[in-house]
């Protein structure tokens, strides 16, 4: 055992550079053997995007950004809110919980693989000194966790054009199968989703820290499980190994099969409809035409909006994007870098040319005749990332909060009178068991409302577009305007969110 990082490894701040990173990526068709140096030595295909899987199998070289990354890691994992609804100010802690392993124990090194992919970056992530010479055995299991579930969110959403995913926990898609999927007894899968352009439910299984082919086995009996669930409806299982070892670069292996069946249902449980087999993976890409993408974004967001409301005022600022929301659909990976996007540059040099000559309440009003929006964002404590979102989002999201308060207070059960009583004299495994008992009662009773949250949110999102923020966040005062931006920071905005991080504060080039 080697109780110090070796002298050799540089004692240094991190590197300013852009974040853009390769990620090999090996597609086949079940669990095998662990790649030997294969994400080095085999000739990789150039990744061309897609909104599915690719046609062949085979080691890809996809390239992403740490901002896709660290998006991944806000929204991927169990659904927490419905515990937040008294305490909006802790969702703060749950981002600050999925972001900060990452940073902790992620570090980034340039690689020379043996057949270079035209377009790579030539650096790939790999672990940290921290981590290979001075982490416990419990903290590389939590970080594993993690990792596993950032980078199977990365890969099914980012890569391969998945809709929002969502706990298998609470029920799974099939209203007549929930019980089935709840049974404690029973092995399943993490995740699944819907993916529109495959008219498919996926089922999803996510492994990370030093996967080996047990490990992947293990997950593949998940998947068998959940698979002979869903039975007759078509789906696709999909087991991601995030794989990394002190000195190797980070690589997923994703292993899939196919199940042919059923198209899925309506989200209401009713069957299929035109809405429906409209709308693409990306929920913001279609929130002018569907009131269900519309629900499942804001629910999506939730924990964001939750930090945005409960922040100090004094944490708060607007920053300025492009009005076009086409502008920012998906063409590769969620989000869209801002730092090059020449729309954005223009229309924010036009704003502050405009600035000097007027008061800020006239210029908030004025940058939208330039065809700007302005975003609410602030800094998650205890990390270098922002989030914010549009103004047409939060009025939606604030819609559906009130909704699931009104859920809380009359269910009985979750109301915050009875969680005392319930907790007191259990173990720890039976309080998980009441945990994951209320969430699900929770998910049922906002199905259940689903039909009626319908025009509700919409006329919120339709209002939110002409509301001011001081309206939204009920203070006297609007946010500050920032049109001088933060060349520390590098941005990125999907059609309704925004996400930035400190390019300071990026994993170190050299690990």
């Amino acid at each position: 055992m080697n109780p110090m990082i070796p002298a050799h490894v540089p004692d240094e701040p991190p590197l300013t550079y852009a974040d853009s990173f390769d990620i090999p990526v090996l597609f086949r068709n079940g669990p095998a053997d662990k790649p030997k140096r294969q994400w080095r030595t085999n000739k990789h295909k150039p990744w061309t995007g897609s909104d599915g899987f690719p046609a062949a199998d085979g080691w890809y070289a996809p390239t992403t950004t740490w901002r896709e990354i660290i998006k991944a890691a806000t929204e991927v994992g169990r659904d927490i809110t419905p515990h937040l609804q008294n305490q909006p100010q802790y969702a703060h802690g749950e981002l600050v919980a999925r972001v900060s392993p990452l940073y902790a124990y992620l570090g980034a090194h340039p690689v020379k693989p043996r057949h270079p992919v035209p377009g790579a970056k030539g650096r790939r992530l790999t672990l940290n000194p921290v981590y290979a010479h001075g982490t416990e055995r419990t903290a590389k299991n939590a970080a594993a966790y993690r990792l596993g579930m950032t980078m199977t969110e990365w890969a099914c959403r980012s890569l391969l054009g998945l809709g929002q995913t969502e706990h298998l926990e609470l029920g799974g898609p099939i209203p007549a199968l929930s019980k089935t999927f709840k049974d404690p007894k029973k092995k399943l899968p993490d995740l699944w989703g819907r993916h529109e352009a495959e008219e498919m439910y996926w089922l999803i299984e996510a492994k990370g820290g030093n996967v080996g082919v047990g490990t992947l086995r293990k997950g593949w009996a998940q998947l068998e499980a959940g698979s002979k669930i869903l039975g007759s409806y078509a789906h696709r299982t999909v087991l991601v190994g995030a794989s990394v070892r002190p000195g190797d670069d980070l690589f997923l292996t994703i292993d899939h099969d196919l199940h042919p069946g059923q198209p899925p249902l309506h989200p209401d449980g009713s069957g299929t409809d035109d809405e429906a087999a409209a709308s693409p993976g990306n929920l913001e890409d279609h929130l002018g035409d569907s009131d269900d993408a519309l629900i499942g974004a804001a629910r999506a967001q939730m924990l964001a909006y939750l930090a945005l409301r409960s922040a100090p005022a004094s944490h708060l600022r607007t920053v300025p994007v492009p009005a076009d929301r086409a502008s920012r659909h998906r063409r590769s990976g969620l989000t869209t870098p801002l730092e090059d996007d020449d729309l954005t540059l223009a229309l924010r040099a036009d704003a502050r040319g405009a600035a000097p000559h007027v008061e800020q309440h006239t210029l908030r009003a004025g940058i939208r005749t330039l065809g700007l929006d302005d975003f609410l964002t602030c800094r998650i404590p205890g990390t270098e990332v922002h989030l914010g979102m549009s103004r047409k989002l939060f009025a939606a999201c604030e819609r559906l909060h009130e909704e699931d308060l009104a859920i809380a207070r009359r269910t009985p059960g979750l109301r915050a009178e009875d969680q005392l009583a319930v907790d007191q004299g259990l173990s720890e495994d039976a309080q998980e068991e009441q945990r994951l008992t209320q969430r699900r009662i929770f998910r049922e009773q906002q199905e259940e409302a689903r039909p009626r949250l319908r025009p509700l949110l919409r006329d919120a999102y339709e209002r939110g577009a002409t509301s001011d923020w001081s309206d939204l966040l009920r203070r006297p005062q609007e946010p500050e305007l920032d049109l001088e931006g933060n060349e520390g920071l590098l941005e990125a905005a999907t059609p309704e969110t925004y996400l930035a991080v400190s390019r300071y504060d990026l994993p170190p080039i050299r690990a």
